[in-house]
C-alpha cells in the first residue's frame, strides 16, 4: 500500500477537521478546512483510499506545505 502525504496549501489555522482517521476518502474529497485571512480553504485528498493519520487538531496553526494528513491507497 502506498502512502500519500497531504499538505496545507496556505499558512493559517485548522478551522474544521471533516474526516477522521480510518475514513474512506476519494480524490478531491475535503479532509479539513484551513482558515487564512478570513477565508476558508479546503485541504483535499490527492488520492483515493483511507485516512491513515490526521497530524493536526482544530485550532492548530499550520504553515504552507506542512503535512497535515496521510492517506493510504
Amino acid at each position: 500500500m502506498a502512502r500519500i502525504e497531504i499538505a496545507a496549501e496556505v499558512t493559517g489555522k485548522i478551522w474544521q477537521i471533516q474526516l477522521q482517521e480510518g475514513a474512506q476518502v476519494g480524490v478531491d474529497d475535503s479532509i479539513m478546512v484551513v482558515e487564512s485571512m478570513k477565508m476558508e480553504i479546503p485541504v483535499v485528498s490527492t488520492g483515493a483510499g483511507r485516512v491513515l493519520e490526521i497530524l493536526v487538531k482544530e485550532g492548530d496553526s499550520v504553515e504552507d506545505g506542512q503535512v497535515v494528513a496521510v492517506i493510504e491507497t
